[in-house]
């Protein structure tokens, strides 16, 4: 006789397994072993935590502009979370450390999200400057371009698509491979 009580719950931002299919694509994309070959970006578990932030940060950014996004949004931050939460304890991290890794986590991904956006609002080239910093701890501006290149197209890519595209995880990244070759 729980049926009158279910108006106190949350509704639903998104249809479930939405979720996991949207976070599911941002992490295979950050796998992709191209970005570990071609762009320089570092193949360890810093580069690939790195690469989840920048495909979460382009994917929040496209949520922004869809009205009813920010539920959408914050259900796929808290699935991030809830996967390094996990991946944490499967690496054999302890209980008492957990949260205080999750913290900075969180401080990577906030301080990098804002860092992107103030840098791709000044342009290409401070966008790849961030990246380089962020991403490929300052070692080649070349290879940052490219990544910045890529970045600009899954944002020009995910703004022509429809929001219902969008927020029901119907569509791909595109491929970084075009950018790799651009120096």
């Amino acid at each position: 006789m729980l049926w009158p009580f279910n108006h106190f719950r949350k509704p639903l931002a998104s249809p479930p397994g939405t979720i996991e299919a949207i976070y599911g694509m941002i992490v295979a994309q950050a796998r992709e072993p191209l970005f570990y070959r071609e762009f320089g970006v570092p193949d360890t578990v810093d580069g690939r935590f790195d690469m989840v932030l920048l495909h979460l940060w382009l994917v929040l950014r496209r949520l922004r502009a869809i009205a009813g996004g920010a539920g959408l949004s914050q259900a796929l931050f808290d699935h991030f979370c809830s996967d390094m939460d996990a991946n944490l304890r499967e690496m054999g991290v302890g209980d008492l450390t957990v949260p205080k890794r999750m913290q900075k986590f969180g401080e990577a991904f906030y301080g990098r999200a804002a860092a992107y956006d103030a840098a791709l609002e000044a342009g290409a080239e401070p966008l790849a400057q961030a990246l380089c910093k962020n991403v490929l701890d300052g070692r080649d501006i070349a290879q940052a371009r490219q990544l910045a290149a890529y970045a600009d197209a899954v944002i020009a890519a995910s703004a022509e698509l429809d929001d219902a595209a969008i927020t029901g995880g119907m569509w791909k990244f595109p491929s970084p491979a075009p950018f790799a070759a651009r120096v």
